[in-house]
Order: C-alpha cells, then structure tokens, then sequence
C-alpha cells in the first residue's frame, strides 16, 4: 500500500524522504523486519527500538516513524529511507496499522468490556447472547481469538494494534458482524485500541490492580484509563454498584445504561436468587427487574453472584443492541467459558468442574461461591507452579483446608521445581489453616484425576483448579499436551460413569 495512503488524517512531519513509496508491511519488532517495510521506533520500558533504527534499514525498511531525534549520524546514513516523526508513535502505528488493514473495526459491530475481573466471563456471555440471536461474532481476549470455527492464544488480553486489526480483519473477512474485545488498562494506555470507536462500552468493576512499575503509577491512573473507554463508544453499560463507577465516567461521552443488585439501576437483579445444580448446570436463577418496571426470571449458567453481576452486563448489552429476550436468556443459559468455574458434565451423582484459581483470593472466592451449594463433601484437587512465590503456596494451603472437607495435592506447572518440595510447602499452609483436614498426597496431576473421580461420593463437588483452561503440563520447562476437560471426560467414558 502507498504510504500516502496509510497516512491519511494523520499529522507528522516529514523528515527526510518521499511519500510515494509502497509500504510492504508494517513492523514494531526489529526482528521480523523483512524488504519494504515499515518500522515503528517505539519508546518503551525496558529499552528503546530507536536504538535498532540503523538495523532495520540494512534489513530493507524503507519507512522508520520515530517519535525523537535518532543518535548523531543515523539518520545521514540512510538518505534513501523516508523517515516520519510522529508526538507519539504507539498511536500512530495503531492508526496505520488500521488503515493497513482497512479499517476492519469499522465493518463490525464493536463491543468492549473493561474492569478488573469478570471480562472474560463477561465477553463469552455476550459472544454466547449474540450467537444465539444469529450474529456470526467474534471475540477477542484472554482466552484467545475465537471466530466461528477458529481459535487461538493471544499473548496478552488486548494485543499489540498491528496484532489487534490484523485479527479483526480476519474477523470480518470470515463474516463477522459484531466483535466482542476484552479492552485492558494496559491496552487504552498504550493505545493498542487506538482507532477503535466502540458501538458498546462494558464496566464490570474496579479493584486495585496492575499498578507498579511499568504499569500504572496509582490507583486513580488506573481507573482513568478504564474511563478512556467511555469516551470512545457510543452506550456505556455499567455497574452501579461499584463504587468507582462515578469517578471512572468522568468525562463520559455516551449514553449510559446501568445495572445493579443493591442500587437503583436500569436493570436490577433481586438480591435474593436461587442456586440451580444438575449434570448439565451449576448455576443461578434471578429475578430481573426492567426500566419499565417489568419483571422476568433469568438463569445462568454458572455460579455465584458474580456471575449475576456479569449476566446483567450482557443483559443491557443485548437490550443496546435491540436484541429479543429469548436469545439473551438462551445465551445466558448456555455460556460455557474455558477454565472458569467449567462444568465437566459427566455424572448424575457428583458434580466436577476446573477453574483458574491458582491465588489465595480467587480460590476462597471460588470456593465460597460452590459451599453455597451445600454440597456433601467440597472437594479440591490442587497444586501450585514452580519457581512462583512460596507465599501463594502456603496461602493456597491455608484458604483450601479451611474451607474443603478432603484435598487431593498434586502438580501444577512445576516448571524447574521437584512437586515433592511444593506440596511440602502446601502443606505448611494447611497446618496454618485446618491442620485436621483429610488430604493425600498424588504428585501426577492425570492420577489425582482419577483418584478423584475413583473415590467421588454420592452429593460431592469436585473443584479441580489452577490450570483451567491450559492445555499443557510444564516439567522442567518441557511442555506437554494436558487439557484437563478432556481427559477428565474420557476416564468418565472408559469407567462407564453416569
């Protein structure tokens, strides 16, 4: 594509060089840089690409975007390279990776979801609601790409911009019409979204998170560039209930719809709901109170308050929208999110699922939501990674023999670390917590596995955690294939379990 092309409504300066040059693709790590293309110098934490600008011209750039002045003599030696300076060059190389791509974000319907937790969730719920109404939908996030027959893993939540509108090009050449993106801090902050006008904007929530060295300097940082968010859709859906709501809409250019438990809110779930388990469901049902006073029941398909909270996000997605009920509530039904709270239906007589838990606070939520459902023994089969923290082993020892009746301690990722030398450091926070609980001892995790489904007893919730949806065991840095759902499914079929 013609640089002029690509530059379209942007303000630069000209440096040196033509405008009438075929840019062959567009880079911003020095070691990919092929012939013809064009580099972006980003500033950035650990070091600074400007430094490698001399390297990728000997490699066949023809295009450097600089954000400052490169070292005495670069520039002089390379005459023939047109060379750009931008104010800041994450923008711009979101903005030309864009029109690179042709501005695919345009030919879809675009969804955000920000907050601390619950987007992922939240984002499948929506793709879940979407599906059901019809929508052929993409979605992008921590659990991957996913577009109708296709998925794959992402490095971080919201990609780098060439990355992001590379993907959503294939999203909308394979005939999406709506996509549905996790939007990170990090992503808004360093303009990976820059570009994207969002037709929906989702608040889940805000706690302390991502803030240090590197990210964000201060909490009220972090919660304005969540704000930046509903400043570039035209709907923003979000929580009442929280209580940084407020401050994080401050400068707010759309239209707001809210939801909410314990305040007034456009759509308000009953503080008191009802728990749902069978094989096929562990779940809640609400009752939904509408702007127009109207009420209906809701189920979702799976557990806790939280996941109200997320199920009203969708909701007043899908009414933005002009979606019809049934399919929100199908959709709401039928969400199933890879390694968070995942049924493993495959018994009449107890109930196992996987989660990511692999931290003290989101194992003792976890394991809150699921004593709610009184079950005969709560169940936990566990590890935790190697040459992590000890403190999250012992706290993980501590939160799970409070509150389990039986353990099983196995391996997680245990990467370059015997699992005989981290359950031992477990069970230090098992004798901090409930030194009497009953636990044994299976270092290979497809054996705890069976030892668990072996041994399961009628009324049981098992909760196999800290891997979810990983697809791999690491021992000594070699990663093999270990997709726990899987192979959870076929012992149940080898067994005969019903």
């Amino acid at each position: 594509m013609l640089l002029k092309q690509l530059l379209k409504g942007l303000r630069y300066q000209v440096v040196q060089g033509t405008l009438h040059v075929e840019v062959a693709d567009i880079f911003y790590d020095s070691r990919k840089v092929t012939p013809g293309g064009l580099f972006v110098c980003i500033v950035g934490t650990q070091r600074d690409s400007h430094d490698y600008a001399a390297d990728v011209v000997e490699k066949g750039a023809a295009v450097l975007v600089i954000q400052h002045d490169l070292a005495p003599g670069v520039l002089e030696s390379m005459p023939n390279v047109t060379v750009l300076k931008f104010d800041n060059t994450r923008y711009a190389m979101a903005m030309l990776s864009a029109a690179y791509f042709g501005h695919p974000a345009d030919e879809m319907t675009m969804i955000g979801v920000t907050g601390t937790k619950g987007k992922t969730t939240t984002t499948h719920m929506i793709r879940s609601v979407l599906t059901a109404a019809g929508h052929k939908t993409g979605m992008i996030g921590t659990n991957g790409v996913y577009y109708p027959g296709h998925h794959y893993d992402l490095n971080n939540t919201t990609p780098e911009s060439y990355e992001l509108q590379k993907i959503l090009r294939q999203l909308a050449d394979a005939g999406c019409a709506a996509c549905v993106m996790e939007v990170s801090s990090q992503g808004l902050m360093m303009d990976r979204v820059a570009g994207i006008h969002y037709r929906v904007g989702v608040f889940t929530n805000l706690y302390p998170d991502h803030i240090g060295p590197g990210e964000h300097a201060s909490f009220e940082e972090y919660r304005s560039w969540k704000g930046q968010l509903f400043q570039r859709c035209d709907i923003g859906v979000v929580n009442a209930d929280d209580e940084n709501t407020e401050a994080l809409l401050e400068g707010h250019t759309c239209e707001l719809i809210t939801y909410g438990i314990d305040k007034p809110a456009d759509y308000r779930a009953s503080q008191e709901y009802r728990l749902l388990r069978n094989k096929t469901m562990l779940g809640v049902e609400f009752t939904l109170t509408e702007p127009d006073g109207h009420t209906l029941d809701v189920q979702v398909g799976m557990p806790g308050r939280f996941s109200i909270y997320n199920a009203l996000a969708t909701i007043g997605v899908g009414k933005a929208l002009g979606l019809a009920d049934e399919p929100i509530h199908q959709g709401l039904r039928d969400t199933v999110v890879k390694g968070r709270v995942e049924l493993v239906p495959i018994s009449h007589h107890f109930t196992i699922l996987i989660d990511y838990a692999h931290n003290e606070a989101a194992t003792e939520s976890l394991m809150e939501t699921l004593k709610a459902y009184n079950p005969h023994r709560m169940v936990v089969v566990f590890g935790c990674g190697g040459n992590r923290s000890k403190l999250r082993r012992y706290g993980m020892g501590e939160v799970c023999s409070r509150m389990a009746d039986f353990l099983i301690l196995t391996e997680d990722n245990n990467r370059f670390e015997k699992v005989e030398d981290i359950i031992a450091d477990i069970k230090e926070g098992i004798a901090k917590g409930n030194p009497d609980v009953p636990y044994v001892e299976i270092p290979d995790r497809l054996d705890a596995l069976h030892y668990a489904i072996d041994h399961a007893e009628e009324g049981d919730l098992i909760a196999v955690i800290g891997k979810g949806h990983e697809a791999y065991r690491d021992r000594e840095g070699v990663k093999t294939p270990f997709l726990e759902r899987e192979l959870i499914e076929e012992y149940a079929a080898e067994k005969g379990i019903d």
